[in-house]
């Protein structure tokens, strides 16, 4: 992997690691993240610190991948995908002074290899998508996913299991 730092009208990328033949396209903002190689990261993607990205994966425009966020090999990112990180998300402490990033409670969110996650699919932090599983368009996912099967919803449910070979 080679490390990069791009800016320009169209990119801003800062200190990302990057492997061989991956495809990064306009307009996004990655800072201190690793990209694993074959990737493709489309546009109006956000990528923050500390995101690792496994090898193949395909990342599809206006996406936001926060601090936390592991997605490992193999995995599709719909349209308009939003990790969140951290599960009490407040501008205020309680003494009213404002939060800053040593008042988070982030919590790490994993995606395993050969997850699929639909275009504007909400996942709260603290989960694990697991391997190979799918997750329907438009689906909020606020607890962990087990391996090969599809969920959909508002919470996220289990629809069905896959087959092996699905």
């Amino acid at each position: 992997m080679e490390t990069i730092t791009i800016k320009t009208e169209k990119q801003s990328l800062n200190n990302v690691k990057v492997g061989k033949d991956v495809k990064i396209f306009d307009f996004v903002n990655a800072y201190g993240c690793s990209i694993g190689a074959g990737s493709k990261v489309g546009a109006f993607v956000e990528i923050q610190k500390g995101v690792e990205i496994g090898r193949n994966c395909k990342i599809s425009s206006h996406s936001f991948i926060c601090e936390g966020v592991k997605i490992e090999d193999n995995v599709f990112i719909g349209h308009n995908v939003t990790f969140i990180n951290d599960k009490f998300p407040r501008a205020t402490n309680p003494d009213g002074s404002i939060q800053t990033e040593s008042d988070w409670h982030m919590e790490a969110t994993i995606v395993k290899k050969g997850a699929s996650i639909g275009s504007s699919v909400t996942l709260l932090c603290g989960i694990t998508v697991g391997e190979n599983s799918i997750v329907g368009a438009g689906s909020v996912v606020l607890k962990d996913i087990p391996d090969n099967v599809i969920v959909a919803g508002n919470p996220a449910r289990i629809i069905r299991k896959l087959n092996t070979n699905e």
